[in-house]
């Protein structure tokens, strides 16, 4: 069950990778290591990849840990005791939630747009090679 402060801190739908970013987050920087460790012992890819992510993300050399950070920011999202301003709040951060969806449909409508621009100038091109002129 997802309560509201799990909701306006992680949202309601997102990728496997926020996901599990925000569950190693919540677990502190020794689940970064463990997870990488093991990423280097079944693939070392995976390894390399967990490493260079958490040096790029400033997870490994941070003097707060990912789960102090994870957990002040748990604490921003907390009721003030002031119920219309919760309301508010809460209205603000789901209307906020559903445009960054609406935002995200709408990129991935523009890359499906551009894929099939692209693909038919290649099925015209082909067409164009294959209706030329026959040479012998």
């Amino acid at each position: 069950m997802t309560t509201m402060t799990e909701t306006a801190t992680y949202g309601t739908r997102q990728n496997w990778f926020t996901k599990t970013e925000g569950w190693l987050d919540d677990r502190g920087k020794g689940a970064w290591i463990a997870a990488m460790v093991l990423g280097f012992i079944f693939f070392w890819p995976v390894g390399l990849a967990l490493l260079m992510y958490m040096i790029w993300s400033k997870r490994m050399f941070s003097g707060t840990s990912c789960a102090r950070r994870s957990k002040r920011t748990m604490m921003s999202n907390r009721n003030t005791g002031n119920a219309a301003f919760d309301a508010y709040k809460a209205d603000t951060l789901r209307r906020l939630e559903e445009e960054q969806n609406d935002f995200e449909a709408f990129l991935e409508r523009l890359r499906e747009a551009k894929d099939k621009a692209e693909f038919d100038q290649f099925m015209n091109d082909r067409a164009r090679r294959n209706d030329g002129p026959a040479e012998a």
